[in-house]
């Protein structure tokens, strides 16, 4: 498991009718509060004509920034139990808003924390995952003639290891990079020797914490 925890690559939404009541659950990645807040501002200008538009939103790289709001709903009933989906879910830089429009039939305190739970709930199984990893940038500089079937060999080497691609630079010599747990810096140096008849090794540049999508 990743020392981080991870997120989603873009917003989904998921709709679900308790009572004849519409629940219409959103979820947003973002990148800081103040994203949050502007997310949550769109969303509730949009829908301005519902009973309620309650929030739950965490960020930070490590999680550990999190708040809610009931938004009119009875304390605790909504808000809070919509956070504990997104911490049971161990998501961060995500912010969530459960549109609820009244259907004329209350549903009480338990029956509410049970709809805004399912509602986040059912939206985050529809959402694509982004784990977090701490990765080390390898780069390699090869000549152009060779860049193509390096970069392939470069990406099926990647396949099923944790790692992404980087951003490929053209001068004097094309240079590959990719981005790879440190423990498989042995493994890659191995292989592109392999590649170029023992011609060709891996640099190593910084390391820090990547997005790297689940397969």
């Amino acid at each position: 498991m990743s020392a981080y925890p991870s997120t989603i690559a873009r917003p989904v939404e998921h709709e679900l009718v308790i009572k004849k009541s519409r629940f219409i659950a959103r979820a947003t990645p973002v990148a800081s509060v103040a994203e949050a807040e502007a997310v949550i501002a769109s969303i509730r200008k949009e829908f301005w004509d519902a009973r309620h538009n309650c929030t739950a939103m965490i960020t930070g790289l490590r999680g550990d920034q999190g708040r809610s709001n009931d938004d009119g709903e009875p304390s605790g009933t909504a808000g809070m139990p919509m956070l504990e989906v997104l911490r049971q879910r161990r998501l961060t830089d995500v912010v969530v808003v459960v549109t609820r429009y009244f259907g004329g039939i209350k549903l009480g305190a338990g029956g509410l924390v049970r709809a805004y739970s399912s509602a986040v709930s059912e939206c985050l199984d529809a959402a694509e995952l982004v784990d977090r990893r701490e990765l080390t940038e390898v780069m390699l500089a090869v000549d152009h003639a060779d860049a193509g079937r390096m970069d392939n060999l470069l990406r099926d080497w990647l396949s099923g290891r944790d790692g992404v691609i980087g951003e490929t630079l053209y001068g004097g010599q094309a240079t590959l990079s990719a981005w790879i747990p440190a423990d498989l810096l042995p493994d890659l140096r191995e292989a592109a020797a392999a590649w170029s008849s023992g011609a060709l090794a891996p640099v190593t540049g910084e390391t820090r914490v990547v997005d790297v999508p689940r397969p």
